[in-house]
């Protein structure tokens, strides 16, 4: 089921007419409309005053995220939740849930939600439509949510793993692009070199007269065409060639932080789905426990006193305690890897629309050096310069995303 495209409401309250320059209001989805200031991107829940200033109590997050799930505000930061582990909710919270109380304890039908390894996510049978985080475009914090499996088919593969991947491969791309201009350069040079060698031929030196002063002329304009190139090729190097080697030198090794961190979240999750599948087991053993004394007593088959009733009876209690207290801490585990894979796919998502701008830059100081050096073989880079022209870093994101996503489908909230 794709997810409706839905865009929170904005603008003027009309409830209380005008609001003052540079404030935006916009509806949580619990219904309480909320207000950001877009000079400052303070944020706050009460609606400021008429009277321009910081308004009572804002509270701010540091990353421009969508704090709500199925709502983005682009450029604004949003009203921060409280607990923390719970700043970004899925869908399948109590819609009467309000901003900053705790997610309550509900009993839900099992058959609204299923897990894949060890992560949670609504039945699609049962799913109420989810919102998408970016609804105006084709994000990374939207479309990589499931495991995919790899071309073997032998394991999976996260969908983090995969935006992790073309990272890498982008810094790859980038590196053999520099190598690229570097032949070229190698071009140039050699091309320099003949034309140089060329230009001080002696053939036909002895031709007189006016003639014999154009030959002149024209060995003398090989001399300098050897010239331009060889400061074409100078300026590649300094202009085009060593910004692109350069650029993020140490980029593999963040990648692998950002990697290590998302891995060590979703080990936290498996270990704490296991602690639940454990919990889950005892207090299924502890009922049948009870059910059991409680059935021998019924019909005399036994002597148990009421007393060992009453044991079992608070044995299988705290075995439900338990439960409730691990998918609690499963619940918080999933709610904070949640976050923090909307937070670094974003990250990723405006690391590879700067390194996209950074080369379309220097490949259009590329054809501009070229416009500069030959003049008369402009016809061949005008493709090119046309082309970047038209490079857009969200319509590569939207085909890349739409060639590899694993799944729009986001987790939510295990029941008990």
């Amino acid at each position: 089921m794709k997810p409706r495209k839905v865009i929170p409401q904005v603008g003027e309250d009309t409830q209380n007419g005008h609001l003052p320059p540079g404030w935006q209001s916009y509806m949580s989805p619990q219904g309480r409309r909320y207000y950001v200031n877009t000079f400052t991107n303070e944020t706050t829940w009460e609606r400021p005053s008429s009277v321009p200033g910081t308004p009572k109590s804002p509270v701010t997050q540091k990353n421009s995220l969508p704090t709500v799930n199925g709502y983005h505000i682009p450029g604004t930061l949003v009203p921060q939740l409280e607990p923390s582990h719970m700043s970004l909710r899925k869908v399948g919270s109590d819609p009467h849930h309000s901003p900053g109380s705790p997610s309550p304890t509900r009993k839900q039908n099992k058959e609204t939600t299923f897990t894949i390894n060890c992560v949670t996510f609504p039945h699609p049978d049962a799913m109420p439509e989810q919102q998408l985080l970016k609804p105006s475009e084709w994000s990374y914090c939207d479309y990589f949510w499931t495991d995919k499996k790899d071309p073997q088919g032998n394991s999976t593969v996260s969908g983090f793993e995969i935006l992790l991947q073309k990272q890498l491969k982008g810094k790859q791309m980038q590196k053999e692009m520099a190598e690229f201009i570097r032949e070229r350069i190698k071009i140039e040079e050699e091309y320099a070199k003949n034309l140089s060698k060329l230009s001080q031929n002696s053939l036909a030196a002895q031709e007189e007269g006016t003639l014999g002063e154009s030959w002149s002329q024209l060995k003398k304009s090989l001399a300098d065409e050897a010239e331009v190139h060889l400061k074409f090729s100078s300026k590649l190097q300094a202009e085009v060639e060593k910004p692109l080697l350069n650029f993020r030198e140490n980029f593999k090794k963040d990648m692998k932080k950002y990697d290590h961190h998302i891995a060590d979240l979703r080990k936290q999750l498996v270990s704490r789905y296991a602690s639940v599948e454990k919990a889950r087991k005892a207090l299924s053993e502890r009922q049948k426990d009870l059910e059991m004394k409680t059935q021998q007593l019924e019909i005399k088959l036994s002597n148990k006193t009421e007393e060992e009733i009453k044991k079992a009876r608070r044995k299988s209690t705290q075995a439900g305690d338990d439960l409730m207290r691990c998918v609690d801490l499963y619940n918080q585990a999933q709610s904070k890897w949640f976050e923090e894979m909307v937070t670094t796919s974003l990250e990723l998502e405006r690391l590879e629309v700067e390194r996209v701008e950074m080369i379309r830059q220097h490949l259009c100081q590329y054809t501009q050096l070229r416009h500069e050096t030959d003049m008369f073989n402009q016809s061949t880079v005008e493709p090119v310069d046309q082309l970047l022209q038209k490079v857009d870093p969200a319509k590569d994101r939207e085909l890349w995303v739409k060639e590899h996503k694993t799944g729009n489908i986001r987790p939510v909230d295990m029941e008990i």
